[in-house]
């Protein structure tokens, strides 16, 4: 019932957006919709940085107090429908530094999570079946050693939101 309440909630509340990223020399725009929230000092001097809403803060908390960690920031994918997918890719340290610990929440449709090694092509790869409410979390040398993705599905399936909360660093 509370997994229900964010779904619609963040759902309908949050200002999606399209973006684009360079593959292969080509800009492409990504096949699935974006949100960014992070703390910041001067957010009230800038309009561009959304506020956390209520939901946001209550399920950080949450992931908070389960995991004894601090984040300051959270990417919102919303994969609108089967065709809505994340390619193979390990997280960027950029502003997250070397070994970013990254908890990840899903709400809406159950979609596939698969990981495989970057380096040893003889271990299997891991499925992950990400349910309504479920918590995952990648920590340690996961995105040293690890790739990530969520498939495209040919099945019929509803929007999955998915919750990445961070700790970035910020320049003040």
């Amino acid at each position: 019932e509370e997994s229900d309440h964010f779904y619609e909630r963040i759902l309908r509340k949050t200002k999606w957006r399209e973006y684009e990223m360079e593959i292969f020399d080509k800009t492409v725009k990504a096949p699935r919709m974006i949100a960014w929230y992070e703390d910041n000092k001067n957010s009230e001097l800038n309009e561009n940085v959304p506020h956390w809403t209520p939901e946001l803060l209550t399920i950080r908390k949450k992931v908070e107090m389960e995991t004894e960690l601090n984040f300051n920031s959270v990417l919102l994918n919303l994969y609108r429908n089967g065709n809505d997918s994340v390619a193979w890719h390990s997280d960027k340290e950029g502003n997250s530094g070397p070994n970013p610990i990254i908890a990840s929440v899903t709400f809406g449709e159950t979609r596939m999570f698969k990981l495989r090694h970057k380096f040893k092509k003889d271990i299997a790869q891991v499925e992950i079946p990400l349910h309504h409410g479920s918590f995952l979390l990648m920590a340690g040398t996961t995105n040293s050693f690890w790739q990530h993705h969520v498939p495209k599905t040919s099945r019929e399936v509803l929007p999955r939101i998915n919750l990445t909360f961070r700790r970035v660093n910020q320049k003040l």
